[in-house]
């Protein structure tokens, strides 16, 4: 490999000035003459777009508290006296009920609907997918109107052999009253759309599962209810809640045949005393509260089947706040964070980020 000599003075030329590196000719500090880390004063990150949402938020927020306080005509008085009457908790109890029948027979049939269009049966795959089809093209409000009708077409109803004779026979206005006209129709509506909520749970389960519990010798029904549904059950919960909440709000419907739920009872008292906006924010508060319990029993039940797919679960909202506590009461009083809080949320729950310790005479920091 050959060599070039310059002259002294050339290469004098060349060398850069002291203080200078060789890549930046205007003379700023390179890195041997970077400054001690204790000396750089920490600037923490600005957020003038977040700052300026959150100020304009806040005055929103603040315009409707006003609003609602201030302004006579929401006629709070009149909601408190109203929100625990009698008949007003007898009717929020009757849509309770409704909810849960329904409910119940609604994904217990969705379940076996679902089952049946999985299966390797051409006339159990189409009596499923015809059932889907006709119940979801069908308004709910008509499909109630029919079953509370239901004496009209069959005044009494039979069990017996087909075309032959009837063993048993009852009245029907006698067995579908009300409430179970109401069942029939929320229920049997809702079995349509839970056979597909079910049946796309079931198919999100890996294949693989299946294989593996058939090379086992387990019998399909036990691969069913112990391997494939609680798997299915994580992608089945949220939407199936959706359709609960869906479901306890859609008990309103049920007004049209005079059942006494908690819509008709308030629709009733406003008709009697004309106070009708107090009496539907009565109703409002109701379904609030009702749609915030079923919120935190889907909590529960999704970090219940969440064991099998996370490692660690995740914490509850009681839990969370006792950590916070814990670690709120360690930085006031300078202790350590006790043990029980997890490192991880412990470093999420600081107030600051960025910290400085000054180094001590033996250079560790």
């Amino acid at each position: 490999m050959s060599t070039v000599s310059l002259p002294q003075d050339e290469s004098r030329q060349l060398a850069p000035p002291s203080g200078r590196h060789p890549a930046d000719p205007h003379g700023r500090p390179g890195v041997e003459d970077a400054l001690p880390l204790e000396s750089l004063r920490i600037v923490p990150a600005r957020h003038p777009g977040r700052w300026a949402a959150t100020a304009v938020v806040a005055v929103l927020l603040a315009m409707v508290v006003s609003s609602l306080v201030t302004n006579e005509r929401w006629e709070w008085d009149v909601v408190a006296t109203y929100l625990t009457w009698p008949s007003v908790l007898e009717g929020a109890w009757a849509t309770i009920r409704l909810t849960l029948v329904a409910s119940v027979v609604g994904f217990a049939l969705g379940t076996v609907l679902a089952l049946m269009r999985l299966s390797r049966s051409p006339l159990l795959q189409s009596v499923s997918w015809t059932y889907t089809w006709v119940f979801r093209s069908v308004p709910l409000l008509l499909q109630l109107l029919l079953w509370y009708n239901l004496a009209y077409l069959y005044p009494h109803l039979s069990l017996g052999i087909p075309f032959g004779p009837e063993l048993v026979w009852f009245d029907t206005l006698s067995v579908i009253d009300k409430f179970w006209a109401a069942i029939l129709g929320l229920g049997l509506s809702q079995a349509a759309y839970s056979a597909e909520i079910v049946r796309a749970g079931i198919l999100s389960v890996d294949q693989g599962q299946q294989e593996a519990a058939a090379s086992l010798g387990i019998p399909r029904r036990r691969q069913v209810s112990r391997i494939i549904l609680p798997q299915a059950m994580r992608s089945i919960i949220p939407t199936a809640v959706n359709e609960v909440i869906g479901l306890l709000k859609g008990t309103s419907i049920v007004y049209v045949l005079a059942y006494g739920e908690l819509f008709y009872i308030v629709s009733v008292i406003y008709g009697r005393n004309g106070r009708v906006v107090p009496l539907l924010i009565v109703a409002s508060i109701w379904y609030l509260v009702l749609t915030t319990l079923i919120t935190v029993v889907q909590y529960y039940v999704e970090r219940h089947y969440a064991k099998g797919a996370v490692r660690t679960l995740p914490p509850t909202p009681l839990q969370k706040a006792r950590w916070t506590v814990l670690v709120w009461a360690s930085r006031l009083s300078g202790r350590p964070v006790p043990p029980s809080v997890p490192p991880a949320y412990a470093a999420r729950a600081r107030v600051g980020v960025l910290t400085r310790t000054a180094r001590t005479a033996g250079g560790a920091a």
